[in-house]
């Protein structure tokens, strides 16, 4: 049995399946603990916060927090910036995307009109905003950082396909076609040798 385990929940979208395929690029061997159904109830109350990912490492313990996992692998692997300031940069895009997150998913507990309104409000002022931001911190690319593929792109590319994969009620899948160098940055995600294998497996 593999000495790192990665806990989530059972489908490839959501805050696991970065951390997922960021494992799978440092070339760690881990246990893709897939939770279903009622054993989450068994399983929440072992985490440090009642949720997941959790990340449990054998003689360590545990690390919640996708964004925590993340930049834990990524500086361990050379997957995510070794200069502080760039570091940083990438965290603030790691934090900026549970904000967004967040914003969806504010709106799960709403009645059905309600929830009509509130995302395609969203869908017209606060996603496009989102990502316009986000689109002013990418350079030439394709990454964040040129060149060199981060945990941060992996975050990116996830939500990303999040808003075009048609699961989200009242949220136009094109509602991040405008923005091309987001689109050019998943694009290099998805053509990336190890990302390509994840899915391939």
């Amino acid at each position: 049995m593999p000495a790192v385990r990665l806990s989530y929940f059972d489908f490839a979208g959501g805050r696991g399946e970065d951390c997922r395929i960021a494992l799978h690029l440092a070339g760690v061997p881990f246990e893709d603990h897939r939770v279903r159904g009622p054993a989450w109830q068994a399983f929440k109350p072992e985490t440090p916060w009642g949720g997941m990912p959790v990340l449990t490492l054998d003689g360590k313990g545990m690390i919640a927090h996708s964004n925590a996992i993340l930049r834990f692998v990524g500086s361990q692997h050379g997957l995510h910036p070794s200069d502080p300031w760039e570091a940083a940069l990438h965290d603030g895009v790691m934090d900026a995307v549970e904000d967004l997150r967040c914003v969806v998913n504010r709106t799960l507990g709403m009645d059905d009109e309600a929830k009509r309104a509130s995302r395609e409000a969203m869908a017209k002022d606060e996603i496009p905003a989102w990502f316009a931001h986000l689109e002013a911190l990418i350079g030439d690319g394709p990454f964040l950082s040129g060149s060199t593929l981060c945990v941060a792109d992996l975050k990116i590319f996830v939500v990303r396909r999040w808003f075009t994969a048609g699961v989200l009620d009242h949220i136009p899948t094109d509602v991040v076609a405008p923005f091309a160098k987001v689109t050019r940055l998943a694009e290099a995600v998805a053509a990336h040798p190890g990302v390509v294998s994840w899915y391939a497996r």
